[in-house]
């Protein structure tokens, strides 16, 4: 029993710690036409000054790393936006008392919750075409934070989510099979 509650904790933990991402595409966009990108001018990330900067470092980072290169003037813009918010831990362990006698029997259960709330951070990530004015790629991660973090943790987080997010950019758009 105590080695379930162990493990029951565990999965727990680990499964708070992803980053999950959402994504959504214009499928009638020709991704190669994308090759320099800056940051929609009025951006309002809804993050810190310092935070916003780690975050710019990170994307700079990955879309270098792709070779799509940053532009006065881009093929595209990246929005991004953010929004916290606590979620309920749905986590409990349930502890229970019964009894039979014959054909008599009874019981009872309760469910004690493991842990408090859980501060989740959404982050919005919006490609929108420069010459169109066109979102045609959108990115929403999911992961939790903590306001406390030290800044270490709060840069290596931004890192984990960027990567996480454009790890599917450019998308991969299987073409129909030709009769």
């Amino acid at each position: 029993m105590r080695n379930i509650i162990i493990l029951l904790v565990l999965v727990s933990v680990i499964s708070c710690s992803t980053v999950r991402v959402k994504y959504d595409l214009d499928k009638t966009v020709d991704f190669t036409n994308y090759s320099t990108y800056n940051y929609y001018p009025e951006i309002q990330t809804g993050l810190s000054d310092l935070d916003s900067r780690r975050l710019y470092n990170a994307i700079d980072s990955t879309m270098q790393m792709r070779g799509i290169l940053l532009s006065e003037e881009p093929d595209f813009y990246i929005n991004v936006q953010s929004k916290s918010f606590v979620t309920p831990n749905n986590s409990t362990v349930g502890v229970g008392i019964g009894g039979t006698s014959g054909n008599v029997g009874g019981g009872v259960s309760i469910g004690v919750p493991l842990g408090g709330s859980n501060l989740e951070r959404e982050l919005i990530f919006d490609l929108v075409d420069s010459q169109k004015d066109a979102l045609f790629w959108q990115a929403i991660s999911l992961s939790n934070f903590s306001e406390n973090s030290s800044p270490n943790t709060r840069e290596r987080k931004l890192y984990e989510i960027v990567a996480k997010v454009f790890s599917k950019y450019p998308p991969v758009i299987k073409k129909g099979k030709k009769k």
